[in-house]
C-alpha cells in the first residue's frame, strides 16, 4: 500500500517554547485504518490540528499524496480530499439536517465545479440508503437532535464528501453503548469505500482490533507502533502500562 499521509518529524505547540509534539512521524496508508492511542494530554488532538491546518508546526512537514500541506488552511483541505470528523459537533444548530448535509457539498461544487447538481442529488440519495435513520430527521434543526443523532449527521456528511483521507477524533465519547456500536460500523463502512482513516478513540481495544497499523503516543512522541498482532505479549503489556488501563 502507498502512503496517503505522512507526518515527518513534526514539532508543534501552542505557547512559546512548550512543544506538545516532538519530532513526531507517522504514516497513513491508502485504504486502511491507522489507529492513534494515548492518554489524555498525550497530544492526539494536536496531531489532528497539525494535519488539518488549525495549528502550524514549528518544524517538520505534513505531506498528503506527495504534496506538502503543512499549515494549509482548513477550508482548502476538503477540495483536496481530506475530511475531519471532530470530537465536538461541527453542525450549525439552527440549520436543518438537510442544510447541514448539503452545505459542504454545494460549497465544494461552487469552488471546483465538482460534484455537479446531479451528482450532489445522487450522493444524497445514496447517503440516505446508508443512513436511513436520518430520513425522518431531515427537516429538523440540527441543534434539536440527540448527541447520537448529531454524530450520525457528522458521519453522513463525511460520507457525502467522499474523502480520500478521513480524520476521526474520539467518535464514541459520551455516547450510549448502542450508538457506539453504530459508530464503529460507520467507520467500517468508510473503510470498505477505500478511504484512508486516521482514528483516535479512548476505546483502545477497539482501535487495535480495527486498525491495520497502530501508533502509541506518549508525551508528544511515538513510543511504539505496529500491526494488531504486534500488540501481544510483551509489547501488549507495555501498551497497557503506558496508557494506565486494563484490557
Amino acid at each position: 500500500m502507498s502512503s496517503v499521509l505522512a507526518m515527518e518529524n513534526v514539532t508543534a505547540g501552542y505557547i512559546g517554547d512548550i512543544d506538545v509534539l516532538r519530532s513526531l512521524s507517522l504514516t497513513v496508508e491508502a485504504g486502511s485504518i491507522t489507529g492513534l492511542i494515548g492518554l489524555n494530554g498525550a497530544g492526539k488532538s494536536t496531531v489532528m490540528k497539525s494535519i488539518c491546518g488549525f495549528l502550524t508546526p514549528k518544524s517538520g512537514r505534513v505531506v498528503y499524496e506527495g504534496n506538502d500541506i503543512t499549515g494549509l488552511a482548513p477550508h482548502h483541505l476538503s477540495a483536496k480530499g481530506i475530511w475531519y470528523i471532530p470530537q465536538e459537533s461541527s453542525l450549525f444548530p439552527f440549520m436543518t439536517v438537510t442544510e447541514n448535509l448539503r452545505l459542504p457539498l454545494e460549497s465544494l461544487s461552487r469552488a471546483t465545479g465538482t460534484p455537479n447538481r446531479a451528482e450532489v442529488d445522487r450522493r444524497f440519495d445514496e447517503m440516505l440508503a446508508k443512513f436511513p435513520a436520518l430520513r425522518p430527521k431531515l427537516k429538523a434543526q440540527a441543534g434539536d437532535l440527540s448527541g447520537g443523532q448529531q454524530k450520525m449527521v457528522e458521519f453522513a456528511k463525511a460520507w457525502l464528501m467522499r474523502p480520500r483521507l478521513c480524520l476521526i477524533d474520539e467518535p464514541s465519547i459520551g455516547l450510549s453503548p448502542k450508538i457506539v456500536e453504530e459508530v464503529f460500523e460507520w467507520i467500517k463502512l468508510f473503510a470498505s469505500e477505500q478511504m484512508a482513516i486516521l482514528l483516535v478513540d479512548h476505546n483502545v481495544r477497539r482501535v487495535i482490533s480495527m486498525s491495520q497499523r497502530i501508533y502509541v503516543l506518549s508525551l508528544g512522541e511515538i513510543t511504539a507502533s505496529g500491526a494488531p498482532e504486534d500488540f501481544q505479549g510483551n509489547l501488549h503489556e507495555q501498551v497497557k502500562s503506558w496508557l494506565g488501563i486494563n484490557f
